[in-house]
């Protein structure tokens, strides 16, 4: 079995039946949705896909560290930890730490990221959440977009499909009465 395959299988099996926030997609259509468009946008690195399938495993299972560098490599393994909350913090540091960890991260866990990003918009857009939940959430999504933005701008040339996502990103940020984001 590959790297990638064993990701995706290792997520589907922590992940499969729990529901997000969202109350309606699992963590497995949102892990698919992520890899797909990064798949999208070129990106071929087996360790940069399987980081996608496990990007929300720390934060969201009683998965460490150690569990995923052991199974899948350190570089696998720091993508994945640099994508995640840590939980043993107070919210409110919690938050800050994850907006530095975002900032500092490697272009390719921003790649990851965007691509989260679009996808939970998709997943928001048609929730059953009230429109006020959804515009909150949306809010601090595009937070994030902000965040890692200077690196997609810089290496937009090299990534020409982060327009198309930018541009999905839009369209749902303005049904909500948010301004677009521009590269």
């Amino acid at each position: 079995m590959t790297k990638l395959l064993d990701s995706e299988n290792f997520a589907k099996e922590r992940n499969s039946s729990v529901l997000r926030k969202d109350g309606d997609t699992t963590h497995y259509e949102h892990l698919t949705g992520v890899v797909t468009r990064l798949k999208n946008l070129g990106v071929s690195d087996e360790d940069v896909l399987c980081a996608a399938w496990l990007h929300d495993i720390i934060e969201d299972t009683n998965t460490s560290f150690h569990d995923i560098d052991q199974r899948f490599g350190s570089r696998v393994a720091v993508l994945v930890l640099s994508l995640s909350k840590d939980k043993t913090l107070p919210k409110g540091q919690q938050e800050e730490q994850y907006v530095k960890q975002l900032r500092e991260s490697s272009f390719e866990a921003k790649l990851i990221k965007l691509c989260a990003i679009s996808a939970n918009l998709k997943d928001i857009k048609g929730s059953s959440l009230s429109k006020t939940k959804k515009t909150k959430t949306i809010r601090k999504i595009l937070h994030y977009l902000d965040v890692i933005k200077p690196d997609l701008v810089k290496n937009k040339a090299s990534t020409p499909a982060i327009t198309s996502l930018i541009d999905g990103i839009n369209a749902v940020a303005v049904s909500f009465g948010h301004r677009p984001v521009s590269l």
